[in-house]
Protein backbone atom coordinates (compact mmCIF):
# COMPACT_ATOMS: atom_id res chain seq x y z
CA UNK A 1 0.00 0.00 0.00
CA UNK A 2 1.35 3.48 -0.69
CA UNK A 3 0.84 6.06 1.54
CA UNK A 4 1.54 9.98 1.34
CA UNK A 5 2.20 11.64 4.35
CA UNK A 6 2.40 15.56 4.86
CA UNK A 7 3.84 16.74 7.42
CA UNK A 8 3.97 21.15 8.24
CA UNK A 9 5.65 20.55 11.61
CA UNK A 10 9.05 18.13 11.51
CA UNK A 11 12.53 18.60 12.51
CA UNK A 12 14.90 19.78 12.66
CA UNK A 13 12.48 22.10 14.14
CA UNK A 14 12.29 21.24 18.06
CA UNK A 15 8.36 20.18 19.67
CA UNK A 16 6.31 17.13 20.28
CA UNK A 17 4.32 17.01 17.12
CA UNK A 18 7.84 17.29 15.05
CA UNK A 19 9.20 13.90 17.10
CA UNK A 20 5.75 12.28 16.44
CA UNK A 21 5.69 13.63 12.47
CA UNK A 22 9.24 12.26 12.28
CA UNK A 23 9.15 9.12 13.81
CA UNK A 24 5.81 7.91 12.21
CA UNK A 25 7.62 8.93 9.02
CA UNK A 26 10.56 6.44 10.06
CA UNK A 27 8.93 3.45 11.03
CA UNK A 28 5.47 3.40 9.07
CA UNK A 29 7.52 2.52 5.85
CA UNK A 30 9.06 -0.65 7.96
CA UNK A 31 5.68 -2.07 8.28
CA UNK A 32 5.03 -4.89 5.62
CA UNK A 33 3.64 -3.99 2.40
CA UNK A 34 3.73 -0.09 3.53
CA UNK A 35 5.64 2.44 1.10
CA UNK A 36 5.76 5.85 2.59
CA UNK A 37 6.31 9.10 0.81
CA UNK A 38 6.94 12.32 2.99
CA UNK A 39 6.18 15.67 2.10
CA UNK A 40 7.83 17.49 5.41
CA UNK A 41 8.06 21.29 6.48
CA UNK A 42 11.01 21.53 7.95
CA UNK A 43 11.64 25.39 8.52
CA UNK A 44 9.06 26.01 11.27
CA UNK A 45 5.86 28.29 11.53
CA UNK A 46 6.88 31.00 9.23
CA UNK A 47 7.00 29.14 6.21
CA UNK A 48 4.12 27.51 6.56
CA UNK A 49 2.04 29.92 4.03
CA UNK A 50 4.88 29.04 1.71
CA UNK A 51 5.19 25.26 2.74
CA UNK A 52 1.20 24.72 2.09
CA UNK A 53 0.40 25.60 -1.71
CA UNK A 54 3.68 23.51 -2.69
CA UNK A 55 2.58 20.60 -0.20
CA UNK A 56 -1.02 21.00 -2.40
CA UNK A 57 0.41 21.13 -5.58
CA UNK A 58 2.81 18.57 -5.55
CA UNK A 59 0.40 16.45 -3.36
CA UNK A 60 -1.99 16.45 -6.40
CA UNK A 61 0.84 15.57 -9.13
CA UNK A 62 1.57 13.01 -6.62
CA UNK A 63 -1.91 11.26 -6.44
CA UNK A 64 -2.49 8.76 -8.79
CA UNK A 65 0.40 6.96 -7.16
CA UNK A 66 -0.78 6.59 -3.83
CA UNK A 67 -3.89 4.97 -2.14
CA UNK A 68 -4.20 7.45 0.79
CA UNK A 69 -2.81 10.68 2.41
CA UNK A 70 -2.11 10.70 5.91
CA UNK A 71 -1.78 14.34 7.56
CA UNK A 72 -0.30 14.73 10.48
CA UNK A 73 -1.73 17.19 12.58
CA UNK A 74 -4.89 18.71 11.82
CA UNK A 75 -3.59 21.79 10.79
CA UNK A 76 -3.49 20.72 7.76
CA UNK A 77 -7.39 19.91 7.45
CA UNK A 78 -7.64 22.52 4.36
CA UNK A 79 -4.79 20.42 2.25
CA UNK A 80 -7.31 17.77 3.22
CA UNK A 81 -10.51 19.38 2.00
CA UNK A 82 -8.94 20.40 -1.07
CA UNK A 83 -7.69 17.05 -1.96
CA UNK A 84 -11.20 15.18 -1.20
CA UNK A 85 -12.75 18.12 -3.69
CA UNK A 86 -9.97 16.44 -6.45
CA UNK A 87 -9.96 12.98 -5.36
CA UNK A 88 -11.88 10.34 -3.83
CA UNK A 89 -8.63 8.76 -2.30
CA UNK A 90 -8.95 8.44 1.55
CA UNK A 91 -7.56 11.16 3.80
CA UNK A 92 -6.11 10.12 7.47
CA UNK A 93 -5.32 12.86 9.85
CA UNK A 94 -3.35 12.68 13.13
CA UNK A 95 -5.02 15.14 15.76
CA UNK A 96 -3.11 16.16 18.91
CA UNK A 97 -5.46 18.17 21.02
CA UNK A 98 -4.56 22.02 20.73
CA UNK A 99 -5.29 21.53 16.36
CA UNK A 100 -8.87 21.29 17.36
CA UNK A 101 -9.89 23.31 20.73
CA UNK A 102 -7.18 26.22 19.91
CA UNK A 103 -8.65 28.91 21.51
CA UNK A 104 -8.88 32.50 22.67
CA UNK A 105 -9.19 32.77 26.22
CA UNK A 106 -5.80 32.97 26.82
CA UNK A 107 -4.95 35.28 24.57
CA UNK A 108 -4.93 39.40 24.20
CA UNK A 109 -4.30 41.01 21.27
CA UNK A 110 -7.64 41.59 18.89
CA UNK A 111 -6.09 39.76 15.94
CA UNK A 112 -4.89 36.78 17.58
CA UNK A 113 -8.80 36.23 18.67
CA UNK A 114 -9.86 36.60 15.04
CA UNK A 115 -7.17 34.21 13.97
CA UNK A 116 -8.58 31.27 16.29
CA UNK A 117 -12.39 32.39 15.52
CA UNK A 118 -11.46 31.93 11.92
CA UNK A 119 -9.84 28.48 12.58
CA UNK A 120 -12.55 27.27 14.44
CA UNK A 121 -15.04 28.14 12.14
CA UNK A 122 -13.24 27.46 8.81
CA UNK A 123 -10.54 24.49 10.08
CA UNK A 124 -12.89 23.42 12.61
CA UNK A 125 -16.01 23.41 11.59
CA UNK A 126 -15.50 22.79 7.90
CA UNK A 127 -12.55 21.03 6.53
CA UNK A 128 -12.02 18.74 9.18
CA UNK A 129 -15.37 17.68 8.78
CA UNK A 130 -14.28 16.15 5.00
CA UNK A 131 -11.59 14.18 6.67
CA UNK A 132 -12.26 10.50 6.69
CA UNK A 133 -10.37 9.39 9.55
CA UNK A 134 -8.74 11.12 12.63
CA UNK A 135 -6.13 9.19 14.61
CA UNK A 136 -6.06 10.86 18.27
CA UNK A 137 -2.92 10.46 20.50
CA UNK A 138 -4.95 10.40 23.40
CA UNK A 139 -8.24 10.11 24.52
CA UNK A 140 -8.77 13.46 26.16
CA UNK A 141 -8.04 14.37 21.63
CA UNK A 142 -10.51 12.00 21.15
CA UNK A 143 -13.40 13.53 23.59
CA UNK A 144 -12.17 17.19 22.08
CA UNK A 145 -13.07 16.11 18.36
CA UNK A 146 -16.26 14.88 19.52
CA UNK A 147 -17.20 17.86 21.50
CA UNK A 148 -16.10 20.27 18.26
CA UNK A 149 -18.63 17.94 16.12
CA UNK A 150 -16.57 15.27 14.86
CA UNK A 151 -18.20 12.02 14.53
CA UNK A 152 -16.87 10.12 17.03
CA UNK A 153 -17.25 6.97 14.15
CA UNK A 154 -14.57 8.69 12.86
CA UNK A 155 -11.59 9.29 15.95
CA UNK A 156 -9.99 6.46 17.32
CA UNK A 157 -7.24 6.33 19.38
CA UNK A 158 -3.84 5.40 19.34
CA UNK A 159 -0.53 6.51 21.70
CA UNK A 160 2.46 8.03 20.44
CA UNK A 161 5.22 5.71 20.28
CA UNK A 162 8.87 5.71 21.46
CA UNK A 163 12.17 4.18 20.61
CA UNK A 164 13.15 2.03 23.08
CA UNK A 165 16.32 1.95 22.28
CA UNK A 166 16.95 6.01 21.47
CA UNK A 167 17.84 6.98 25.11
CA UNK A 168 19.32 3.91 26.45
CA UNK A 169 23.18 4.31 26.97
CA UNK A 170 26.19 3.54 29.84
CA UNK A 171 26.78 7.15 31.48
CA UNK A 172 28.31 7.45 34.98
CA UNK A 173 26.76 9.80 37.97
CA UNK A 174 30.45 11.89 37.43
CA UNK A 175 29.03 12.85 33.74
CA UNK A 176 26.07 14.08 35.08
CA UNK A 177 27.81 16.51 37.65
CA UNK A 178 30.29 17.51 34.85
CA UNK A 179 26.94 18.80 32.83
CA UNK A 180 25.56 20.39 35.94
CA UNK A 181 28.37 21.78 37.25
CA UNK A 182 27.68 20.65 40.47
CA UNK A 183 29.00 18.45 43.25
CA UNK A 184 26.14 15.77 43.81
CA UNK A 185 27.33 13.94 46.46
CA UNK A 186 24.86 13.49 49.03
CA UNK A 187 22.18 14.73 46.53
CA UNK A 188 19.21 13.60 44.29
CA UNK A 189 18.52 14.89 41.04
CA UNK A 190 14.83 15.05 39.41
CA UNK A 191 14.35 15.85 36.14
CA UNK A 192 12.11 17.30 33.98
CA UNK A 193 12.83 18.14 30.07
CA UNK A 194 10.40 19.14 26.73
CA UNK A 195 9.10 22.55 25.82
CA UNK A 196 8.67 24.61 28.27
CA UNK A 197 4.77 25.83 27.60
CA UNK A 198 2.58 26.88 30.89
CA UNK A 199 0.67 23.55 31.05
CA UNK A 200 3.78 21.71 31.39
CA UNK A 201 3.57 23.38 35.28
CA UNK A 202 7.54 23.54 35.54
CA UNK A 203 6.92 27.40 37.02
CA UNK A 204 4.09 26.14 39.30
CA UNK A 205 6.08 23.36 40.76
CA UNK A 206 9.42 25.60 41.30
CA UNK A 207 7.34 27.96 43.53
CA UNK A 208 4.97 25.47 45.47
CA UNK A 209 6.61 21.90 45.89
CA UNK A 210 10.48 22.82 45.78
CA UNK A 211 10.20 25.03 48.63
CA UNK A 212 8.76 21.90 50.50
CA UNK A 213 10.90 19.60 49.41
CA UNK A 214 14.57 18.07 51.27
CA UNK A 215 16.96 20.77 50.76
CA UNK A 216 19.43 18.11 48.83
CA UNK A 217 16.69 17.41 46.01
CA UNK A 218 18.26 19.35 42.75
CA UNK A 219 15.65 20.06 39.77
CA UNK A 220 17.33 20.20 36.42
CA UNK A 221 14.68 21.78 33.84
CA UNK A 222 15.79 20.90 30.15
CA UNK A 223 14.72 22.61 27.36
CA UNK A 224 13.34 25.79 25.97
CA UNK A 225 10.12 27.66 25.15
CA UNK A 226 7.35 30.69 25.96
CA UNK A 227 7.35 29.60 29.15
CA UNK A 228 10.69 30.19 30.22
CA UNK A 229 10.79 33.63 31.20
CA UNK A 230 8.18 32.78 34.09
CA UNK A 231 10.40 29.62 35.03
CA UNK A 232 13.50 32.14 35.96
CA UNK A 233 10.85 34.43 37.40
CA UNK A 234 9.99 31.89 39.72
CA UNK A 235 13.33 30.82 40.09
CA UNK A 236 14.24 34.05 41.55
CA UNK A 237 10.74 34.52 43.79
CA UNK A 238 11.70 31.70 45.37
CA UNK A 239 15.53 32.16 45.95
CA UNK A 240 16.44 28.76 44.61
CA UNK A 241 18.79 29.46 41.49
CA UNK A 242 21.55 26.85 44.05
CA UNK A 243 18.60 23.89 43.46
CA UNK A 244 17.14 24.50 40.30
CA UNK A 245 19.12 24.26 37.12
CA UNK A 246 17.89 25.63 33.59
CA UNK A 247 19.70 23.95 30.75
CA UNK A 248 17.58 25.57 27.78
CA UNK A 249 17.55 23.50 24.75
CA UNK A 250 19.90 20.50 24.82
CA UNK A 251 21.26 17.89 22.56
CA UNK A 252 20.28 14.59 22.03
CA UNK A 253 23.43 13.24 23.85
CA UNK A 254 22.83 15.46 26.82
CA UNK A 255 19.61 14.01 27.28
CA UNK A 256 20.66 10.71 26.80
CA UNK A 257 23.25 11.18 29.88
CA UNK A 258 20.21 13.08 31.93
CA UNK A 259 17.70 10.37 31.34
CA UNK A 260 19.94 7.32 32.13
CA UNK A 261 21.43 8.99 35.14
CA UNK A 262 19.52 11.58 37.20
CA UNK A 263 16.89 9.63 40.07
CA UNK A 264 13.12 10.90 38.84
CA UNK A 265 11.35 12.19 36.08
CA UNK A 266 8.78 15.01 36.80
CA UNK A 267 5.58 15.98 34.46
CA UNK A 268 3.94 18.59 37.10
CA UNK A 269 1.22 19.56 34.27
CA UNK A 270 -1.57 21.80 35.27
CA UNK A 271 -4.99 22.60 33.57
CA UNK A 272 -4.81 25.76 31.44
CA UNK A 273 -7.76 26.30 28.96
CA UNK A 274 -7.21 25.54 25.44
CA UNK A 275 -3.81 24.55 25.78
CA UNK A 276 -4.21 20.35 26.03
CA UNK A 277 -1.31 17.99 26.52
CA UNK A 278 -2.36 15.63 23.59
CA UNK A 279 -0.21 12.87 25.08
CA UNK A 280 3.13 13.66 26.87
CA UNK A 281 6.05 11.91 24.93
CA UNK A 282 8.74 12.95 27.36
CA UNK A 283 7.78 11.03 30.37
CA UNK A 284 7.48 7.47 27.76
CA UNK A 285 11.01 8.45 26.64
CA UNK A 286 11.82 8.70 30.52
CA UNK A 287 10.72 5.25 31.55
CA UNK A 288 12.01 3.80 28.58
CA UNK A 289 15.53 4.77 30.29
CA UNK A 290 14.18 2.63 33.45
CA UNK A 291 13.33 6.38 34.92
CA UNK A 292 11.11 6.70 37.34
CA UNK A 293 7.70 9.53 36.32
CA UNK A 294 5.88 11.19 38.62
CA UNK A 295 3.43 13.25 36.40
CA UNK A 296 -0.30 15.18 36.75
CA UNK A 297 -3.54 12.87 36.20
CA UNK A 298 -4.36 15.28 33.51
CA UNK A 299 -5.57 14.90 30.11
CA UNK A 300 -3.12 12.68 27.63
CA UNK A 301 -0.40 12.36 30.72
CA UNK A 302 -3.48 9.48 31.99
CA UNK A 303 -3.06 7.69 28.52
CA UNK A 304 0.74 7.78 28.77
CA UNK A 305 1.28 6.46 32.73
CA UNK A 306 -1.30 4.47 34.09
CA UNK A 307 -0.36 4.93 37.80
CA UNK A 308 1.76 2.45 39.97
CA UNK A 309 2.49 0.45 36.39
CA UNK A 310 4.77 2.58 34.63
CA UNK A 311 5.07 5.56 36.61
CA UNK A 312 3.39 7.37 39.16
CA UNK A 313 -0.14 10.13 39.04
CA UNK A 314 -0.65 12.93 41.42
CA UNK A 315 -3.54 15.19 40.88
CA UNK A 316 -2.46 18.74 39.55
CA UNK A 317 -1.98 21.62 41.69
CA UNK A 318 -1.26 18.93 44.74
CA UNK A 319 1.97 20.26 46.19
CA UNK A 320 1.79 18.40 49.05
CA UNK A 321 1.13 15.10 46.94
CA UNK A 322 4.17 15.40 44.62
CA UNK A 323 6.55 16.40 47.25
CA UNK A 324 5.36 13.29 49.37
CA UNK A 325 5.49 10.86 46.08
CA UNK A 326 9.16 12.43 44.85
CA UNK A 327 10.23 11.98 48.73
CA UNK A 328 9.15 8.50 49.19
CA UNK A 329 10.63 7.35 46.18
CA UNK A 330 13.93 9.13 46.43
CA UNK A 331 14.05 7.54 49.78
CA UNK A 332 14.15 4.02 48.71
CA UNK A 333 16.67 3.49 45.94
CA UNK A 334 16.45 -0.37 45.40
CA UNK A 335 12.74 0.32 44.85
CA UNK A 336 13.52 2.95 42.13
CA UNK A 337 15.48 0.53 40.13
CA UNK A 338 13.26 -2.17 40.52
CA UNK A 339 10.05 -0.15 39.78
CA UNK A 340 12.14 1.59 36.69
CA UNK A 341 13.05 -1.81 35.07
CA UNK A 342 9.22 -2.22 35.04
CA UNK A 343 8.39 0.70 33.70
CA UNK A 344 10.75 0.20 30.62
CA UNK A 345 9.02 -3.40 29.85
CA UNK A 346 5.99 -1.40 29.93
CA UNK A 347 7.17 0.89 27.34
CA UNK A 348 8.49 -1.92 25.27
CA UNK A 349 5.52 -3.97 25.61
CA UNK A 350 3.08 -0.94 25.03
CA UNK A 351 4.65 1.53 23.17
CA UNK A 352 7.56 0.79 20.94
CA UNK A 353 7.02 2.56 17.80
CA UNK A 354 7.59 -0.27 15.57
CA UNK A 355 3.94 -2.01 17.68
CA UNK A 356 2.33 1.51 17.09
CA UNK A 357 3.88 1.84 13.60
CA UNK A 358 1.76 -1.49 12.86
CA UNK A 359 -1.50 0.10 14.89
CA UNK A 360 -1.89 3.16 11.79
CA UNK A 361 -0.85 0.86 8.58
CA UNK A 362 -4.15 -1.37 10.41
CA UNK A 363 -6.34 1.93 10.38
CA UNK A 364 -4.98 3.11 7.18
CA UNK A 365 -5.70 -0.13 5.86
CA UNK A 366 -9.49 -0.17 7.37
CA UNK A 367 -10.24 3.08 5.90
CA UNK A 368 -9.06 2.79 2.16
CA UNK A 369 -11.85 -0.15 2.28
CA UNK A 370 -14.16 1.83 3.05
CA UNK A 371 -15.74 3.69 0.38
CA UNK A 372 -14.94 7.29 0.61
CA UNK A 373 -16.90 10.68 -0.41
CA UNK A 374 -16.24 11.41 -3.86
CA UNK A 375 -14.52 14.41 -5.06
CA UNK A 376 -16.18 17.08 -7.24
CA UNK A 377 -13.73 16.05 -9.90
CA UNK A 378 -13.15 12.34 -9.61
CA UNK A 379 -14.42 9.68 -11.65
CA UNK A 380 -16.97 8.75 -9.22
CA UNK A 381 -18.28 12.06 -9.29
CA UNK A 382 -18.83 12.70 -13.20
CA UNK A 383 -20.18 8.87 -13.64
CA UNK A 384 -22.83 10.08 -11.46
CA UNK A 385 -23.57 13.29 -12.71
CA UNK A 386 -23.73 11.69 -16.56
Amino acid sequence: MKILFISRAFPPVVGGIENQNYELSKWLPKVDGMEVETIANTRGRKFLPFFAPYALAKTLFLLPKYDAVLLGDGVLAVLGWLIKLFSNKPVISVVHGLDINWNSKSLGVWYEKLLVAIYQKLWVGVFLKKIDRFIAVGNETVNVAVKHGISEKKVVFIPNGVDTEKFIGDHSREKLAEILKENLEGKHVILTSGRLAKRKGVAWFIENVMPILPFNVLYVVAGDGPDKANIQAAVTKKNLSDRVKLLGYVSDQTKDVLMNTCDLFIQPNIKIEGDLEGFGISVIEATSCKLPVVASRLEGLKDAIKDQQNGFLVEPHDASGYATKITELLSNETFRKEFGSKARQFAIDNYQWSKIAERYAAEIRKTSLQTPPAGLFSEESAGSQA
